[in-house]
């Protein structure tokens, strides 16, 4: 290689889209984050998993547009140094406009935190800075359930030619990864997880079943499966 050409400095490469923790240095306690609308503010935890090295760990909100925010929510500290080993906390707090958004649903934003790591004193490094984007929806106060309520058995899905058209009539964000027409068949590869926003239908595509099952995201980052069955091309979930 001709050294007179090319000549690597220090780089400094971040990657915008979610960054797995088992290769985060910061790793986030949760795949997502519901702020109930009784809190005056959540938490997160954060912990450094680099035995070596401390790292910096810088946070933000963004909305469903991708630009940063600070109202109605505020992350703090926006910026802290995580010793090796360490653990953290990230607080996420409402603002006076958090009355803003509707009341009879959920709204969601979203979580980053991007590592930054030490300079090196080695010349010709290059160095990443992982980042790790999570869902937060708000659930305003008024319609928060009761612990261990389901509402994906609310969902109906009308079949169609080339998929299904899936009512939400619920006031929750139903995060489904995934249509089947046996309960233990593993999910499609080419299925595409589509989130559909409450109180909304959404076109669903997918191959169609007799008896379908839907495996959707929970609270918790669980995955749960329901089945469903049909008259017509009207399908409703079976008592759970």
């Amino acid at each position: 290689m001709n050294k007179s050409i090319i000549n690597i400095g220090t780089i400094l490469i971040s990657f915008f889209t979610v960054a797995h923790n088992g290769y985060a240095a910061i790793a986030l306690d949760r795949t997502r984050a519901i702020y109930p609308g009784n809190e005056k503010s959540i938490v997160l935890n954060i912990k450094n998993e680099n035995k070596k090295l401390p790292y910096l760990a810088q946070s933000w909100l963004e909305n469903e547009a991708g630009e940063k925010i600070i109202s109605p929510f505020l992350t703090t500290p926006p910026l802290q140094r995580v010793e090796p080993g360490d653990k953290s906390v990230i607080k996420i707090t409402k603002t006076a406009n958090i009355s803003q958004l509707p009341q009879d649903r959920e709204s969601v934003f979203y979580f980053n935190v991007r590592e930054v790591p030490p300079k090196s004193d080695k010349p010709n490094v290059m160095q990443l800075a992982l980042q790790t984007k999570i869902k937060l929806f708000y659930r305003p106060e008024s319609i928060i359930p009761e612990k261990n309520t389901r509402w994906d058995n609310k969902i109906i899905l009308n079949k169609e030619n080339d998929g299904y058209m899936v009512e939400n009539p619920t006031p929750y964000y139903i995060n489904l990864i995934g249509i089947t027409g046996a309960e233990n068949q593993p999910l499609e590869k080419n299925f595409e997880a589509v989130m559909i926003e409450p109180k909304s239908n959404k076109k669903v595509k997918s191959r169609t079943f007799q008896k379908p099952f839907i495996r959707t995201i929970n609270d918790f980052g669980g995955k749960p499966i329901l089945g469903f069955h049909c008259q017509g091309n009207r399908c409703v979930a079976d008592d759970i």
